[in-house]
């Protein structure tokens, strides 16, 4: 059971994109807080239900993967049961990495749905500008998903209602946020509740730069001449959306937006379209090329400057200077009209041309929030037409 660990890993094998990218690395993915608060919530509900704990857990990740969790505690009373996954992040340096994340799971009336509360370690949203409101626990909406679904399956197997509170907790999460940038977004009192799609994508500048080149290579060898550069899962599905691309034309650049743009200019290929979410693409557009957020920040006094050319006033360009988010920043613009993502996109452009420094590749880019809806884009434009 690897100390409460999962005990089946990722299935990563493909010929191309991320799962190929992955495997190149040679490191050993993991789980993310959301996939463990998830199995601890299964397992938590099962008991309440049954009378016993399902040990291990199976789940069923976004993209069809069932990793089993292994309980490191458990606690069932007449109107509560209470599980616990110690989260293994594979060989990311994830400071989450060993927390014991934990689900209390109690029975409400019918009809109150799925109620999700913050426990002790669990942070809770203090500023607008993120995917949850005010005064909300820190429980993304894909994990909040992911419980709500393992929960209605549970409810149907053992004929519960499906109507219950749901509180996770992180031992320690309190302590371990202070070395992570919850504090700073407004999130206070503990740790995020976090994952798109499980997994822990293990982190290695120079183990992940070479997983670009070769992905690069690959879809060099197979004639593809228009790749995708992507910062996540998210902005990958909206990339093969938008073109239609194969997976070994996908590239998952991370924060590694300038590994991508010094390999194509030494490889080119005709197009290139760089795909993430907008805070990550406001650093390219500022001229960062590592979008990593220990390494740049979130520039908002050079997106009040674009705002204004994008026809802001003073009192709009005073508010995204005060912003708590990069995401804040694009609402406040489009509820006025300022197209500031097509500006962040065209900036982030012109700054991959530059890197470029003439090669044969057009670019476009497309600017995402974190649902996945496009919130700006740049047209194509080669170094003919710079």
């Amino acid at each position: 059971m690897r100390g409460g660990w999962a005990v089946a890993e990722p299935e990563t094998r493909a010929s191309g994109g991320r799962g190929a990218q992955l495997e190149r690395t040679g490191l050993r993915p993991g789980w993310t807080t959301g996939a463990c608060a998830t199995a601890a919530t299964t397992a938590a509900y099962t008991a309440l239900l049954s009378g016993e704990f399902p040990d291990p857990v199976t789940i069923a990740l976004p993209k069809g993967q069932r990793p089993a969790f292994a309980l490191a505690a458990e606690e069932l009373g007449a109107d509560r049961a209470m599980a616990a996954v110690v989260k293994d992040a594979g060989d990311d340096p994830d400071v989450t990495h060993g927390a014991l994340v934990r689900a209390t799971v109690r029975a409400l009336p019918p009809g109150r749905g799925v109620v999700f509360r913050a426990g002790p370690g669990v942070g809770t949203v203090t500023r607008p500008g993120l995917p949850l409101a005010v005064g909300e626990p820190a429980i993304n909406p894909v994990p909040r998903q992911m419980m709500s679904d393992h929960i209605a399956e549970v409810a149907a197997r053992h004929g519960g209602s499906g109507d219950v509170e749901v509180e996770i907790s992180v031992d320690h999460g309190e302590e371990i946020a202070r070395s992570t940038w919850n504090p700073r977004l407004g999130i206070l009192g503990g740790l995020s509740i976090l994952g798109t799609t499980g997994i822990v994508v293990p982190y290695s500048c120079s183990a992940w730069i070479d997983s670009i080149r070769r992905g690069v290579d690959v879809a060099r060898a197979a004639g593809r001449r228009h790749v995708a550069g992507c910062t996540g899962s998210t902005s990958e599905k909206v990339a093969v959306a938008e073109h239609g691309l194969p997976e070994d034309a996908l590239l998952d650049m991370g924060d590694f937006a300038g590994a991508v743009l010094k390999y194509l200019r030494r490889h080119p290929v005709d197009r290139l379209t760089v795909a993430g979410g907008f805070a990550k693409l406001s650093k390219l557009a500022a001229g960062h090329l590592d979008l990593h957020s220990s390494r740049s920040q979130v520039d908002k006094v050079y997106l009040a400057d674009l705002a204004r050319r994008g026809g802001a006033d003073e009192e709009l360009a005073a508010a995204v200077t005060a912003a708590n988010t990069g995401l804040e920043t694009v609402q406040l613009c489009a509820a006025q009209g300022v197209p500031l993502g097509d500006l962040v996109a065209a900036a982030a452009r012109d700054t991959a041309l530059g890197v470029l420094r003439g090669a044969p590749v057009a670019v476009d880019v497309i600017c995402i929030d974190r649902a996945g809806t496009i919130v700006g884009r740049a047209a194509s434009r080669g170094p003919r037409d710079v």
